[in-house]
């Protein structure tokens, strides 16, 4: 029978059923709660802004301070997450959380909401995302073990996806119908549930204390003697990224992905309102066609990775961000951009979980948060570049041409994974 027990933090051991399931629905739950609130902000700050009179560079710059962090703060957060104990500052990052919606809540209620207070508020949230993303990633492969490991992941992606790009600024937008307050204090008591929900953790979650020690050495060719000083630290997870030569290749291809979906998501509401003719309900049903995508890929990954193999589902991902570029290059019929957006959104769950247990298994646990948060940096940063590139090609070339173009770019990361699978075929099983 296989061993049960826990380790706690004083070094003692706790016997009984093995933790791995509860971590699992905790840090779903987490993430789901989180993400909610998140999606919530991210739809009622920039209207609000627009509400309080702001011009549209105003109201973008609200926006944009939700976002950025990702740019500016990434790097420095992965740092952060490898010195210390990543359930706290998991509690650390929702109490600025909560602590920013404060401000915004008195301002609600006093009706003195105003473009500063929104913009500062949004990039404490954007900070805090930024942070409790990368931690709770980080924190898997100590919550939960190497055969859970899929299933934590795939919930996780799918919760975040549904959560934050479909779920939140749904309930958003029904909650500033009702009030500025009744969107703020829900999101403020969203946050608050979610760090209650921390405390059902079981187990030890500071860095290093995983499969690897703070100064390892794994096979991926981790330094002996670690950096200590922040800049070290992050060179240090950059150096290990681009040497590690399946990981490199994956960060590359999703770097161009990205910029794919970034563009996408960029170009679409001016294609599908004046090329394909959508009335807003249709508009949002070809979106909702994306997010059912993402939330089958995250039930059935699982059981696709066993019958198909890690290196093929991954496969399939490139073929159907291609696939979500392309259509409507070819055509402005309604139901075939949809489908392509379905294929999208699959395979985009299938990516990310699958992606995320090899970087588990491959990086050592002392440097798990400064390489996710490079990782993201780049899928991240990618976004913006490939939405302001597609409408400039839209601007030159018109919408089908600059959807072409990316299409064209993510069938030529086909032949670069099959290069580097078949280099690293071990490491995609």
């Amino acid at each position: 029978m296989a061993d049960t027990s826990a380790v706690l933090e004083d070094g003692r051991v706790r016997t009984g059923r093995d933790p791995g399931r509860r971590n699992t629905a905790v840090l779903v739950a987490f993430t789901a709660v989180t993400n909610l609130a998140d999606g919530v902000v991210k739809m009622a700050l920039p209207l609000l802004a627009a509400r309080a009179g702001g011009s549209p560079g105003q109201v973008t710059g609200v926006a944009l301070a939700i976002s950025l962090p990702w740019l500016l703060v990434a790097l420095h957060a992965g740092v952060l997450v490898d010195r210390v104990d990543r359930r706290r500052l998991l509690w650390v990052v929702n109490v600025l959380r909560l602590a920013a919606m404060v401000p915004l809540l008195a301002a609600a209620a006093s009706g003195r909401l105003s473009l500063g207070l929104l913009a500062a508020a949004g990039a404490a949230v954007g900070v805090a995302d930024v942070v409790a993303s990368t931690a709770a990633s980080a924190l898997v492969p100590a919550a939960v073990p190497p055969a859970g490991r899929d299933r934590a992941n795939a919930w996780m992606a799918g919760a975040e996806t549904v959560f934050s790009e479909f779920a939140g600024p749904f309930v958003g937008g029904l909650l500033i119908a009702l009030g500025a307050g009744y969107a703020l204090g829900a999101t403020w008591a969203a946050y608050a549930a979610a760090a209650l929900v921390l405390l059902l953790l079981v187990g030890r979650f500071r860095a290093g204390t995983g499969a690897y020690g703070v100064g390892g050495t794994d096979r991926g060719g981790a330094p002996a003697s670690p950096a200590t000083t922040v800049n070290g630290q992050i060179a240090e997870g950059l150096r290990y990224l681009w040497r590690h030569r399946l990981l490199r290749s994956l960060s590359l291809i999703l770097t161009v992905l990205s910029g794919t979906w970034g563009a996408w998501l960029a170009l679409i509401p001016l294609y599908a309102t004046r090329d394909m003719g959508l009335t807003p309900g249709e508009y949002g049903a070809l979106l909702s066609a994306l997010g059912t995508g993402g939330l089958l890929g995250a039930v059935t990954v699982t059981r696709l990775g066993r019958l198909l193999g890690r290196r093929r589902v991954m496969l399939a991902d490139l073929f159907g961000t291609a696939a979500m570029a392309a259509v409507p290059a070819l055509t402005a019929d309604a139901r075939a951009v949809a489908a392509a957006a379905f294929l999208g959104g699959l395979g985009g769950t299938l990516w990310t979980v699958n992606s995320r247990t090899v970087i588990q298994r491959a990086v050592p646990d002392a440097m798990l948060g400064r390489f996710s948060s490079a990782n993201r940096m780049f899928a991240w940063g990618a976004m913006p570049l490939g939405a302001g590139l597609v409408g400039l090609l839209a601007e030159l070339a018109g919408p089908r041409a600059a959807f072409g173009f990316f299409a064209v770019a993510s069938v030529l990361t086909v032949p670069f994974f099959l290069r580097a699978a078949a280099r690293d075929a071990d490491a995609l099983r």
